[in-house]
This record gives structure tokens, C-alpha cells and sequence, in this order.
């Protein structure tokens, strides 16, 4: 799994911390740094089952500076808004985790990092002598 972050975001952190507390396979990617491009938000949006306005920071600098706020959210307008998230990836919201089994979420809270584990292994008490 590949989780995206911004190293200064508490979210980030927080969610790195659960993977490591659950000894998860991930690998990091400072997005900001290593921004994806238009195919790879269209893919995570996908996966993520969600329009670009929905992963937009609309309270950021950069989309104030564009107003974003008064573009129209409709199907028609889906490329200008990747085309704005990949030009400026400060407005993708975080952290977004994409699941080896082809999943992905807002891994805003510690329930939707756990929901990307899988579930190979049975709680302790499940097992069978």
C-alpha cells in the first residue's frame, strides 16, 4: 500500500503511526514533493469513488487565489479540477492511502486506516486451540 502525506499534517503522522503500530507493509509518498499527475488523481478518484471538488481543500491559498469555490462541480468540469490538483497537490486533501487490494481512502481518522489492513489474521480470542 502507498500512503500520501504531508510530513507536517498531524493527520499524516497519526495515520503513519497506527501503520507502524499494526506493522503494515506501506510505502511513504510526500506528495508535495512528489506530486501526481493528472492519470494518478483520476485513478485515485476512482479507487476513492469520488469527484475532485470531494479531496479539494477549498479553505488553502491556491484556491482562494483560483476560486475554486465558485467553480461548477459537474461531470464537464472533473478535468479542470484534477488539472488544478495537479498543478497546485497543496489542495489534496490528506492523507490518501490506496490499498493493495485496489481500495483507497481519506485516511483522516484511525477507523479508515484500519480499514485498509487486511484481515488475514483472526483476533487472538477467534483462533482455535
Amino acid at each position: 500500500m502507498e500512503i500520501w502525506i504531508n510530513p507536517g499534517c498531524s493527520k499524516c503522522r497519526s495515520a503513519l503511526s497506527v501503520l507502524d503500530a499494526e506493522n503494515a507493509e506501506y510505502t511513504v509518498r510526500r506528495y508535495l514533493e512528489d506530486p501526481p499527475d493528472e492519470r494518478e488523481l483520476h485513478e485515485v478518484l476512482t479507487r476513492l469513488g469520488l469527484s475532485p471538488w470531494d479531496i479539494t481543500r477549498t479553505a488553502e491559498t491556491a484556491a482562494t487565489e483560483l476560486g475554486m469555490a465558485d467553480w461548477p462541480r459537474t461531470p464537464e468540469s472533473r478535468d479542470r479540477w484534477i488539472q488544478a490538483l495537479a498543478a497546485h497537490p497543496i489542495l489534496i486533501q490528506r492523507p490518501i492511502l490506496t490499498a493493495d487490494d485496489g481500495t483507497a481512502v481519506i485516511a483522516r481518522s484511525e477507523e479508515a486506516v484500519r480499514s485498509t489492513l487486511p484481515r488475514s489474521r483472526a483476533p487472538e480470542h477467534d483462533r482455535p486451540a
